[in-house]
């Protein structure tokens, strides 16, 4: 008998970094162990993914690890059952006639990004960790539009933050690469965490836990293929995301693909990385209680023990 799971993606449309969930599908692999797995992305005036999972409206989800420790302040609802990626995803970007040449140069500047207290507290800590003062930033509300190069060379911030180096950075530019400065923030002092996990709620955990080793058992599959060769995901993406440029695809799958193994296997969250980030989270003081960092998250349906 097969069963249906929904899986709610973490963004507004589906982009590379699902591409071990499509694959798996696409082979037949998840109907061979008895399952029919709807990938769909969250309406945004419903909520994100979390917000569906945390209403019992779907069965599995992707969040950033951020927003499920948030979350668990306020309700333990939801847990993290695999990593997906083992970077951090957004940058600071700017363009050399503007004159900044590194972080602390934001001193003093229009810096444009979706201002949630999260982001605010990342920027900050990067401009102070290169010598600046992070008082001094003028803060641009760029909502949950990325705003590009070529919005900085016309004027309307100097910086921004928050274009992820696998995806809005790798589209097209009018800006020449040369005359363009993106700085990945794990490059230049950025805490280690999980970009974006995949969770369940807590009643899932506790009622199905041979449906959840299952489905990742399958997922896993996936994304090790992937991996091993990112080829093998294009003519799906060329299908579910048509009206983006084939060689977004091309240029972003490669990169993408490189965050979602350690030490050669997918899903293992770690513990140290989990525990520092919630941290260093309350140490900005978006979390109160940092120490519930250690129920967040189980390993316990991958197939082997985590990594370190």
């Amino acid at each position: 008998m097969t069963k249906r799971i929904r899986v709610i993606l973490e963004y507004f449309y589906p982009w590379t970094n699902s591409a071990g969930f499509y694959y798996a599908r696409e082979q037949g692999w998840y109907a061979d162990a008895g399952l029919d797995v709807e990938l769909i992305s969250a309406d945004p005036g419903r909520g994100d993914t979390l917000s569906y999972l945390d209403r019992g409206e779907a069965d599995y989800g992707i969040f950033p690890g951020n927003r499920l420790l948030v979350l668990r302040e306020r309700q333990p609802s939801v847990q993290a059952i695999a990593a997906i990626n083992h970077r951090a995803m957004e940058t600071i970007q700017t363009v050399k006639q503007t004159g900044i040449v590194r972080p602390r140069d934001l001193s003093g500047r229009r810096v444009a990004l979706n201002p949630t207290p999260r982001g605010l507290a990342m920027v900050r800590h990067l401009v102070t960790a290169d010598g600046g003062d992070p008082d001094q930033i003028e803060w641009v509300n760029s909502g949950v539009r990325e705003w590009t190069a070529e919005d900085i060379a016309a004027g309307e911030a100097d910086a921004t933050f928050g274009s992820y180096w696998a995806w809005e950075i790798q589209m097209d530019s009018l800006i020449p690469a040369e005359q363009r400065l993106i700085w990945p923030v794990d490059e230049i002092g950025a805490p280690s965490y999980h970009s974006y996990q995949l969770g369940t709620t807590s009643a899932k955990v506790a009622a199905d836990p041979d449906e959840i080793r299952t489905f990742l058992s399958v997922t896993a599959r996936g994304f090790q293929a992937v991996a091993a060769d990112p080829s093998l995901a294009v003519g799906i993406y060329e299908q579910i995301l048509p009206y983006f440029p084939a060689k977004l695809i091309h240029r972003s799958l490669p990169l993408i693909a490189a965050t979602w193994l350690h030490d050669g296997q997918w899903g293992y969250q770690r513990a140290q990385w989990i525990k520092s980030y919630s941290h260093w989270l309350a140490s900005h003081g978006i979390l109160q209680h940092p120490e519930r960092w250690r129920d967040s998250y189980t390993n316990e349906f991958l197939t082997q023990g985590e990594s370190s």
